[in-house]
């Protein structure tokens, strides 16, 4: 299947509605760049690929509808254009990334006519779209090695086709393992309080016909005890110099369990989501969400009244306890902050 929930037609972008999966196939058009920058906040797209891919879109669209006598001007609009959508999600840098190759691209363009820039900048979204797919497969091809034939693996949110361009970046790499022709099943843990996993991980899994088990997410542990899990995958929404891993809420205690029980513990992430500027996790901000995600299921509410909440979005898995680093241009391990930073050079 391995489906693009970003798709460009006739001067808009649909995106599938991840809010209403399992249940519902809603596709919503978009035109401009405040209802793409709401579609990011309110989760109608998530993954901190698809985040990027988005933005990059809602820059493009901002551009094409600024009113501007000359390039000053034009390029101060822009700046209000990426401020609006930088505010939407603070964890996921693959955002930051996106809005800084468009800003980067319009400068490149200063001396020419206003309509060729806004023509490039669509050119250059649907680029960082379609470079999207190819890192991903990429990063399959160099992960898939790591996956033994007939392994089960457990994997926590949802890094997978809806989070990305396509293919997905840790699905993506149970993918490639399974065009490989190797025997791959995969247990999806729910994921609270969104429950991606649930909603979206087995989604996709159960539409390409790769076996999937959905567990509670506290779960693993028993099962890793009981030896029916033989390896972790994850993907990433920020990972700072040293290594250290930020994603979805749960991941940092999914691979304590694997250290404790000897299990590989692997992160599937483009170079876009390595921060270089940030030198370790404790730097990374933890978005904090509405507490109406824990309280209630859809309408349906689970817990009293009048109770304190939190939320974080978020955690921070230390490097030590990160087996691989799986990128488009090799697998890391042990010391990243120089294992990541040759991938760079060599990107360079």
């Amino acid at each position: 299947m391995s489906i693009r929930p970003i798709e460009y037609r006739d001067g808009a972008i649909r995106m599938i509605d991840q809010r209403l999966l399992p249940t519902q196939e809603v596709w919503i058009r978009y035109r401009d760049y405040q209802s793409v920058a709401e579609a990011i906040r309110s989760m109608v797209v998530r993954g901190a690929p698809a985040i990027g891919v988005a933005a990059a879109f809602g820059v493009a669209f901002g551009a094409r509808d600024i009113a501007a006598a000359g390039f000053g001007e034009f390029y101060a609009e822009l700046e209000k254009v990426c401020a609006t959508l930088a505010a939407t999600r603070p964890t996921a840098v693959n955002l930051f990334w996106a809005l800084d190759r468009m800003r980067t691209r319009a400068r490149q363009l200063a001396g020419s006519p206003l309509d060729d820039i806004r023509t490039e900048l669509l050119n250059e979204a649907l680029a960082v779209a379609a470079e999207d797919e190819a890192i991903n497969r990429a990063m399959g091809r160099h992960g898939a090695v790591l996956i033994p034939d007939g392994a089960r693996i457990l994997t926590h949110c949802n890094a997978g086709a809806l989070a990305t361009g396509g293919y997905g970046t840790a699905l993506g790499v149970i993918r490639a393992a399974v065009e490989s022709g190797k025997s791959v099943s995969v247990l999806a843990d729910e994921t609270r309080p969104f429950l991606q996993g649930a909603r979206l991980t087995a989604w996709e899994l159960h539409k390409d016909g790769i076996p999937v088990t959905l567990i509670c997410d506290n779960m693993a542990g028993a099962l890793m005890r009981q030896g029916e899990i033989d390896g972790v995958i994850v993907g990433a929404d920020r990972i700072a110099a040293n290594g250290d891993v930020a994603n979805k809420i749960g991941t940092y205690s999914v691979a304590v369990l694997a250290r404790e029980h000897g299990l590989p513990f692997y992160v599937a992430a483009p170079l876009s989501t390595i921060d270089r500027n940030i030198a370790d996790g404790d730097q990374i901000p933890i978005e904090e969400r509405d507490a109406i995600e824990v309280t209630h299921c859809g309408a349906t509410r689970l817990a009293p009244e009048g109770i304190r909440v939190r939320n974080p979005a978020f955690d921070v898995t230390p490097a030590r306890l990160v087996t691989a680093i799986i990128t488009e241009r090799g697998v890391v391990r042990g010391d990243y902050v120089a294992g990541l930073a040759q991938l760079f050079r060599e990107h360079r």
